[in-house]
């Protein structure tokens, strides 16, 4: 069944389910029946209060209620239910690791996809900040920002006191949170130049021994030795790796706008290229979890009759969970020439919840010496939030646990499979720098 991801139901439990999200029907953006189930569901959540340690929606929820007058969820002015909607940025945790009442239970609680079709309401009123927009908008960012010479005018404008200052006053970008470099020598870039090994795949009972690599948005614009290290990695373990011959953002920084016409565009540009790799018998990476879940589950569950989605949804992997796949068939290698040390790893959000286990830590501890700590707790940073200045304070009091377990250590190393966590962390750190779990790998190999 998976971790503690149950819930209860008379005669005995059930592993949840998920229902589509019908994003299509009218009904869906009737304001009035929003705050109806707004309603129900926070006075369940007020009843409850297991989930007041994941994020800053469910405490400010709570301080909402406990100040009303009558210190209950009929008390709360309904406009500040927006302030619980803009504090969720849509982890999924409260549902699958926390939450009594979702289905089957008759309750029927889905608190992030309730707060979903609330962010879903509140862009098409048009009552979103022009700068949300631009921060979701990564793919015309990254081609914007990597063009030649302007590259080096953004990352230099990130690293400025004073023009982070101006940011903040301007665009409400705080000073303090950090933001990624880009790279005009994208990754796409850099694999069509490199090409890629002639490898024999070998085939085991989940995989097809050959794998395309979705790039994501992140990884080809601001990290590109994150997917170069991936492919140093599946390449030495004799698995052929390609790129999809076009790709763009998966989506999911526009589904936690509540843009979801820019997913579906989303989904109709990426699904029908990796839907015919998959045909051609590749089985699909992405190094990113977030863009995982969006193919696992978000694009099915908002597209659940289209046979694509749902092709690609069954061929989509996380990296480790891949290679420990292999693992388990006596396929991955394992001469490892240096050890890891001491390492702290963060669990992302977005890969707990896709229910795979502690692939990136099983394999980690396949290099001899090498001792992990894995730390499941949320980072608080979720691509744009840590970086708003309205919830930058909150992302580093999120934060602060993950830091310190890692300050008490004293590892060798750290890092998380969500990059953007991995920097937050080390924000929190004072500017210590993170490094990959894939990356990890490769050292250890000495490749």
């Amino acid at each position: 069944m998976g971790d503690d991801s149950i819930a209860v139901k008379e005669g005995g439990l059930e592993a949840p389910t998920r229902h589509p999200i019908d994003w299509q029907n009218p009904n869906f953006y009737n304001e009035d029946a929003l705050f109806d189930e707004l309603e129900r569901v926070y006075d369940i959540c007020h009843g409850c209060r297991r989930c007041v340690n994941l994020c800053n929606a469910f405490p400010t929820l709570f301080d909402l209620v406990d100040e009303s007058p009558t210190m209950e969820v009929d008390g709360v002015d309904k406009k500040n239910y927006w302030k619980v909607v803009d504090e969720c940025f849509m982890c999924d945790l409260c549902y699958l690791t926390k939450c009594p009442y979702v289905p089957p239970h008759e309750w029927n609680l889905d608190f992030p996809h309730l707060m979903l079709r609330a962010k879903a309401i509140k862009f098409r009123k048009g009552d979103v900040k022009l700068r949300d927009k631009i921060l979701t908008n990564t793919d015309a960012v990254g081609k914007l920002a990597g063009i030649p010479i302007i590259v080096n005018l953004v990352n230099a404008t990130n690293r400025s006191k004073p023009m982070r200052e101006l940011l903040n006053n301007v665009m409400g970008i705080h000073p303090q949170a950090k933001l990624p470099n880009y790279h005009s020598n994208t990754l796409r870039k850099r694999l069509g130049k490199r090409g890629m090994a002639k490898l024999t795949p070998v085939t085991n009972a989940r995989t097809s021994g050959k794998v395309a690599l979705f790039t994501t948005c992140y990884g080809n614009y601001n990290e590109p030795a994150i997917g170069e290290d991936l492919v140093a990695v599946f390449e030495h373990n004799g698995i052929p790796i390609t790129i999809a011959e076009r790709e763009q953002c998966c989506g999911m920084p526009k589904l936690e706008l509540g843009d979801l016409k820019a997913v579906e565009a989303a989904k109709n540009a990426n699904i029908p290229v990796l839907a015919r790799l998959v045909d051609e018998g590749w089985d699909i990476i992405t190094p990113v979890p977030s863009c995982a879940l969006m193919f696992r589950q978000e694009l099915p569950l908002m597209f659940p009759d289209d046979p694509d989605v749902s092709k690609v949804q069954q061929a989509i992997f996380d990296p480790f969970e891949y290679l420990m796949l292999r693992h388990k068939d006596g396929l991955l290698k394992t001469d490892f020439s240096q050890s890891l040390g001491n390492v702290s790893y963060h669990v992302a959000c977005h890969q707990r919840v896709q229910r795979i286990g502690l692939r990136t830590r099983d394999a980690l501890e396949l290099v001899p010496n090498t001792t992990v700590d894995v730390i499941e707790r949320c980072s608080g940073h979720d691509g744009t939030y840590a970086v708003k200045t309205e919830c930058h304070e909150a992302s580093m009091k999120i934060v602060r646990p993950v830091a310190n377990r890692i300050k008490q250590k004293e590892v060798d190393c750290f890092g998380s499979d969500c990059a953007i966590a991995g920097h937050h962390i080390g924000n929190a750190l004072d500017g210590r720098e993170p490094e990959h779990p894939i990356s990890m790998l490769r050292r250890a190999y000495g490749i």
